[in-house]
């Protein structure tokens, strides 16, 4: 019985709250440091919700650039599409006019190439240049005498540059001394 007074009495006095006397200034410059540290939890948390929010709206922005970067490329080949298919049709409808097909197929060429060109495509240049395995590919070697060995003697297939980057080599047959 006694033990239960004993822990009855722990229990109120746990329960009750301690009064600490404090100056009025004390008091007041706790309270607004109270104050001041709300506001600043606030601010933290909404700058973390604004952070938040702006990356993933750059993750978006990223995704949708990514998908959609070829877009003006993709338009202007569907031009170039289009003017080939007006060829094909020019020739199936059986026009025995050939200068007029390989005029359009001339132009359609030229229009492509022109595409090419502004978006930062080059061809190599290669037809007798000395051999450079960055830029080309040997796929043959032919005897030449007239030519220096490792000379480009023929292109098999162009090669090209983006902005001075190599994005296919130039497939040639190479010179070699017998």
């Amino acid at each position: 019985m006694e033990e239960q007074k004993q822990n009855k009495k722990t229990l109120t006095d746990q329960a009750q709250e301690q009064l600490i006397s404090l100056k009025e200034s004390e008091y007041l410059k706790l309270k607004e440091e109270a104050i001041a540290a709300k506001e600043y939890s606030d601010r933290t948390l909404r700058l973390q919700a604004d952070f938040e929010n702006m990356r993933k709206r750059l993750e978006k922005e990223k995704q949708d650039f990514v998908r959609f970067a070829n877009e003006e490329i993709i338009l202007e080949l569907l031009n170039i599409l289009d003017d080939l298919e007006r060829v094909v049709d020019l020739a199936q409808a059986q026009h025995q006019d050939l200068n007029a097909f390989l005029k359009g197929v001339e132009m359609i060429l030229a229009h492509l190439y022109e595409m090419l060109k502004k978006n930062g495509i080059k061809p190599i240049e290669a037809e007798g240049k000395p051999f450079n395995p960055h830029y080309h590919e040997a796929l043959m070697q032919v005897e030449n005498k007239d030519l220096a060995e490792h000379t480009i003697v023929e292109e098999l297939q162009k090669g090209y540059l983006l902005n001075e980057k190599v994005i296919r080599t130039t497939k040639a047959k190479v010179s070699k001394k017998s």
